[in-house]
């Protein structure tokens, strides 16, 4: 199975071709506001790798969020016209699951059946999506305590596990976290190449109505005023 992957959620722009779970080419960006730009010349770059192989699409799998709501509006746009023009489906993937395959497959470390990962992505000011013993939610980092405490779960992991935090929004817990069964990873970002991987370990359900779908928020999006001029 041949499927194009779409990552978008955070600063870093990327898109991967992937053929039964191996990653056949990634593109990708770390500096961040050129997602607009940059996927549409990833995309072309791949499906022209695609067709001098021979490949045809079987889908396109996009990371759904929660994450930046400008990144996930372009990742989702961009998905979504390929479907419709390539009439393929479209597999959305939690954003926070990728982060946690990147953790899995970057990092060093060789983590334990009982070690728990808790990813984190950035929501601005003291805030973080993360999912917490299956629980996936925005969370405010204020203090330790705070942080903590936000799980029941959590307390009791505490105290029994090793705990592996990691994402862009992990860095500000870094700060506050003093527990010694917690450990900061830094440097792991979702990327497109995890998508393809999760996909071949595990079964996706696919978006029924591609007009329709919208990506996971996990807070309400609210529209902000143009500051463009003439504009409203």
């Amino acid at each position: 199975m041949t499927i194009l992957c779409i990552e978008t959620s955070t600063s870093v722009c990327s898109a991967a071709i992937c053929k039964d779970g191996k990653p056949i080419r990634q593109c990708i960006n770390y500096e961040g506001s050129n997602h607009a730009r940059l996927l549409p010349l990833y995309i072309e770059e791949l499906l022209a790798l695609a067709r001098e192989q021979h490949l045809s699409l079987d889908a396109v799998a996009l990371s759904e969020g929660p994450g930046s709501y400008t990144g996930l509006r372009i990742g989702t746009s961009t998905a979504k016209g390929l479907c419709y023009g390539l009439n393929i489906p479209l597999i959305p993937v939690p954003t926070l699951q990728v982060l946690c395959e990147a953790a899995r497959q970057h990092s060093a470390i060789s983590f334990q059946p009982s070690d728990v990962l808790i990813p984190m992505i950035d929501a601005r000011r003291m805030e973080v999506y993360t999912s917490i013993n299956g629980e996936t939610k925005a969370v405010v980092v204020e203090n330790e305590e705070s942080l903590l405490s936000s799980s029941e779960a959590v307390f009791t992991l505490s105290a029994q596990r090793s705990i592996y935090y990691f994402g862009d929004g992990a860095g500000k817990c870094s700060k506050i976290i003093t527990n010694p069964n917690w450990h900061y990873i830094p440097d792991i970002v979702p990327e497109a190449q995890y998508i393809g991987k999760l996909l071949a370990d595990g079964q996706w359900p696919i978006a029924e109505n591609v007009a329709y779908y919208e990506p996971y928020y996990l807070k309400e999006f609210i529209a902000a005023p143009s500051h463009v001029k003439g504009l409203s």
